[in-house]
């Protein structure tokens, strides 16, 4: 089986446990491809933590989830160096934290103060973790996974938009439709009437998420398709390009991370739906989730109720396809 097959198949076992989020489960696939990071926003029990963790259950990977709390320590994330004695001789020993897992889930990650939020940001962008003097290295396979509620904010600790910026892409969940919500109670039900007797599955290997990867970095990008990415980013920064009403809605555009992050994930998308070179549809797929958090609403557009999204759609129906 190629490794677009087995993605592929990867995709549809996860999406057959979350009923009517398709599109939430692809762009976990192509954030896991893309070798990024993702943040999942949305209301309590829309499946957030359960697409994640069927991820882990169908890919061979190690697991590990974070609940963020306010008492949170950076090195309950991280691990600590421990100091272990036996046969009168002591020395220390460094113990690995949740953070060394393949797949980490960083729940409620805005429960969390500043100094636990650094201590996961600097893993997610150095693959490293440093305690002491010594610097350890994270797995191969490493993909942090955060939600995060955007409705109760007491007590909450928000990310700011410097640290937003290290995810690859932000995922928006929505409620699904009546005919869904039926399927998710008959398949919950289904669930529990045979937990005793679960059906082992033949895990997706870590090798296959490797080799797909390398196939990703021959998809082919053309000068246009470059150009378009960088007026696409360009527009965020001057709106005003584009009108008067475009220029009062945004105070600070995409940074660089924002055409990178374009860059890898169309070409992800393209190689997931089976071309090798990227077309204007597979950015337009994707370029809301990789600069909604990428971008400042001015507090006039906040004050009107226009979200980052909306802002994106007003502006990239402007910018022209090279």
């Amino acid at each position: 089986m190629s490794a677009l097959e087995s993605i592929q198949q990867l995709q549809s076992r996860v999406s057959q446990s979350i009923i009517g989020q398709e599109k939430v489960v692809e762009r976990l696939i192509l954030a896991l491809l893309a070798n990024g990071n993702v943040l999942m926003e949305g209301l309590p029990g829309l499946a957030k933590t359960r697409a994640i963790k069927s991820l882990a259950d169908n890919l061979e990977s190690d697991f590990s989830r974070i609940q963020f709390t306010p008492d949170l320590l950076p090195a309950d994330i991280t691990g600590a160096d421990m100091y272990f004695e036996e046969g009168g001789h002591g020395a220390f020993q460094f113990q690995p934290g949740p953070i060394f897992g393949n797949l980490v889930l960083a729940d409620e990650v805005n429960r969390a103060p500043a100094k636990v939020q650094a201590a996961l940001l600097e893993a997610m962008e150095e693959r490293t973790v440093t305690v002491g003097s010594t610097t350890h290295k994270l797995p191969p396979l490493f993909m942090v996974l955060a939600t995060q509620n955007p409705v109760e904010q007491e007590g909450t600790y928000p990310l700011p938009e410097a640290q937003m910026d290290r995810f690859l892409m932000h995922v928006n969940i929505t409620y699904t439709s009546e005919e869904d919500e039926i399927e998710i109670i008959r398949l919950v039900r289904g669930e529990e009437a045979k937990t005793d007797s679960r059906e082992k599955k033949e895990l997706i290997s870590q090798q296959t998420i490797f080799d797909a990867r390398q196939e990703i970095q021959a998809v082919a990008v053309s000068e246009n398709m470059d150009r378009y990415i960088v007026d696409l980013i360009v527009a965020t920064r001057y709106p005003e390009r584009y009108g008067d009403e475009l220029g009062k809605l945004i105070d600070v555009g995409a940074s660089p991370r924002g055409g990178l992050a374009i860059d890898k994930v169309s070409r992800a998308h393209a190689w997931l739906y089976g071309r090798d070179y990227v077309t204007p549809d597979d950015i337009q797929a994707i370029v809301f989730d990789c600069l909604r958090h990428r971008i400042m609403p001015s507090y006039e557009a906040q004050a009107d109720g226009i979200t980052a999204h909306e802002i994106l759609d007003k502006l990239i129906k402007q910018v022209a396809v090279g």
